[in-house]
């Protein structure tokens, strides 16, 4: 269990098994799309969502049916995105830290008969692709896992063709500032400083009960990190939109996530 390592030690392995562990829990970026969706998408009727609740632009993505586009779902398995996008006629391939989480792609793609690529790794480092092998990057809500944000870009970026789109999910580290545990009952009180760690910023009972509960640790990157690092890495962001997560009593105040399309010009 996760709880036997130290996250300070090994953050990448923790939260490879926290993941691990929240497939097994059922979390709701675990639950595989059903067959419906998929059909939907084989009939060019599809929606994701890189944020908690509104869906992707259709104005974002290129038309998969007129030529073949190489697709990579960075650190975004779980049998979500990648499924309904290959079967919309994309060729995808799913990079992620969990094993659990790239079987539950694998489910999906065994049970409607979809081919896609998985590979596991650090969302850091992507040194297992070439240059320029992509058309399109989905990028959901899962780079507040990772300590440092920049080299997510930069790599990124590196696999990216020339006119290739990256689209993003992202949160808002607003929501960083405040304790946690006060702001789940709608009291914020700001205790902490962005950018955030979840290995600094947690008293011992709130380490405790997330080791208990194989919960991944969690980062808050500065704004500047996250919209400013992907310009830094050669691109040029295109797009962008603001979400809420409803259950949330921050998000009754303002947006907690952002999305945004980031094109890679040259």
């Amino acid at each position: 269990m996760s709880r036997n390592l130290d996250p300070a030690d090994d953050i990448l392995a923790y939260n490879r098994e926290a993941w691990d562990s929240q497939v097994r829990k059922k979390n709701r970026w675990t639950v595989p799309v059903s067959s419906e969706e998929i059909q939907r998408a084989r009939d060019d009727d599809w929606r994701i969502v890189l944020t908690p609740e509104k869906h992707v632009p259709a104005e974002w993505f290129p038309n998969f049916r007129e030529a073949t586009v190489d697709v990579l779902c960075l650190a975004g398995s779980g049998g979500q995105q990648a499924p309904v996008l290959a079967a919309a006629g994309a060729n995808v391939t799913v990079f992620d830290n969990s094993p659990a989480q790239l079987k539950q792609d694998q489910l999906v793609a065994d049970r409607e008969g979809l081919a896609l690529m998985l590979v596991q790794g650090d969302m850091a480092d992507l040194s297992v692709f070439e240059n320029e092998s992509f058309d399109l990057i989905v990028h959901p809500c899962s780079n507040c896992f990772v300590p440092n944000v920049l080299p997510v870009w930069k790599e990124a970026a590196r696999v990216m063709k020339p006119g290739a789109n990256l689209l993003s999910g992202i949160v808002n580290p607003v929501l960083y500032l405040f304790d946690d545990q006060l702001m789940e009952r709608g009291e914020f009180k700001v205790c902490h400083k962005i950018p955030y760690s979840d290995l600094t910023g947690l008293s011992p009972e709130q380490r405790r009960e997330y080791l208990n509960d194989d919960e991944p640790f969690c980062f808050g990157h500065t704004l500047a990190d996250q919209l400013g690092g992907q310009i830094e890495a050669g691109l040029s962001i295109t797009g962008m939109f603001e979400d809420r997560w409803s259950d949330w009593p921050i998000s009754q105040h303002i947006p907690t996530f952002l999305a945004t399309k980031a094109t890679k010009l040259n």
